[in-house]
């Protein structure tokens, strides 16, 4: 085999087990459709209220029940069959979908609807969140899931680029309400791709037998671990501060280069297809580690000043792309290392907890953003986002001298 052979099997091990690969390209066509809506769903707020302020709270709510009780959402999960939870999050997802598109339709999607539907999408992401996480090392085993993991960071991405950049198409040419409706049919992809697995093939991991005080128990064991600690809390620090894409960089369009659903479609992209190429790279080079996790989080942070000093459209959509790849090596990396470094039975609320620290904490994140563009500018909350992962990045530094020198997490728990 050639080298360049060797590197592309390497990159994409992970897509060699076929419960995964129908998983892999299931999830490309739903999170398209996600990334679709979310456009969609950005702009219907602006347009019904020209407000920052109304639209970071509509993605606050989101992510409200994640942020309230996350670690119960990880412990239903750890307690329940993953693939069972996915079949039903996914449904649920398309019939909200669906309902928005059709209040759309008939002119009934007030600001109120939009965000009543934001929050029902909130209580399904509650279950499915931790279930998708958990479900990745069911289907491909401990050895290839950072592999794994980073190409579903590189899907989600995808979708990224494919999703905002179709909506612009379709809010130009056939109004928001189509966007919603192509998101409903898109979750039928997951539910075939998780009908047409075969159980045989599949590697449950341990589940939790149901007792008094699990929650407690989950939280006492992330935060006692100092590794996972470390990560959770710095996960925290840049979910609140930088992780705000679909507020910041909305008002970024409308408001600092003033133009189009269809410009901020084109930014999306371009963010998407930087955070393809960092997805790829930590899949095909990295072993998760601490030094590996500052590098990316201190590139994260300069990228970040980059984006909010572009003098015109084109700059910002420019740099964007790097900010994406850093961005997104980032998240699979502290993704990575928190699955390796968690027991099997407390995944799902380990995973609940990185959730909350990277969407969870979008009610606190999106609205204090979306306040600061608005009595300022979109390049202040930018810079904001830039500083606090600055300080996230100096956190880890000391925490990568405490940790061993920085074994890769995936060796040094090889044994376990």
């Amino acid at each position: 085999m050639s080298a360049v052979g060797r590197a592309t099997s390497r990159t994409f091990s992970a897509l060699k087990v076929r419960n995964f690969k129908l998983y892999f390209f299931g999830q490309g066509v739903s999170v398209s459709g996600t990334w679709m809506q979310s456009v969609a769903q950005g702009w219907l707020v602006l347009d019904l209220t020209g407000s920052g302020t109304l639209l970071g709270i509509t993605v606050a709510l989101q992510f409200l029940p994640m942020l309230l009780v996350g670690p119960w959402g990880g412990l239903v999960v750890d307690r329940s069959n993953k693939r069972t939870v996915l079949f039903l999050t996914q449904s649920a997802g398309g019939l909200l979908a669906l309902t928005l598109a059709i209040l759309t339709s008939i002119g009934e999607a007030k600001v109120g609807v939009v965000m009543a539907m934001a929050f029902g999408l909130g209580l399904v992401n509650l279950f499915d969140n931790p279930a998708r996480q958990s479900f990745v090392q069911e289907m491909v085993g401990r050895d290839l899931l950072p592999n794994a993991v980073s190409l579903n960071s590189v899907l989600i991405n995808g979708g990224r680029i494919v999703g905002p950049a179709v909506a612009g198409l379709v809010i130009e040419a056939a109004g928001l309400a189509a966007c919603f409706y192509i998101n409903a049919a898109s979750y039928l992809a997951v539910i075939l791709a998780l009908g047409l697995m075969r159980s045989s093939e599949l590697r449950p991991i341990k589940t939790a037998t149901r007792r008094k005080g699990q929650v407690l128990a989950g939280l006492r064991y992330a935060f006692d671990d100092d590794k996972i600690r470390d990560v959770l809390v710095v996960v925290g620090v840049v979910g609140v501060f930088a992780f705000n894409f679909t507020t910041v960089l909305p008002l970024l369009v409308k408001f600092s280069f003033h133009l189009s659903a269809g410009s901020y479609g084109i930014l999306m992209a371009s963010m998407g297809i930087g955070a393809v190429l960092g997805g790829l790279t930590v899949a095909h080079r990295s072993r998760p580690s601490f030094p590996l996790l500052t590098g990316l989080c201190t590139a994260f942070a300069l990228a970040m000043v980059g984006v909010a000093l572009s003098p015109t459209f084109l700059v910002a959509v420019v740099l964007v792309a790097p900010m994406g790849a850093v961005s997104i090596a980032f998240v699979s990396t502290s993704n990575a290392m928190l699955q390796l470094l968690s027991r099997e039975e407390m995944r799902g609320r380990v995973m609940s907890l990185f959730a909350i620290g990277f969407l969870g904490s979008t009610p606190i994140g999106a609205p204090l953003m979306g306040i600061i563009a608005t009595t300022t500018s979109p390049r202040v909350s930018l810079a904001v986002g830039a500083v606090a992962t600055t300080g996230a990045a100096v956190l880890l530094a000391f925490a990568s001298r405490r940790h061993a020198g920085g074994q890769p997490v995936g060796v040094a728990l090889s044994g376990a």
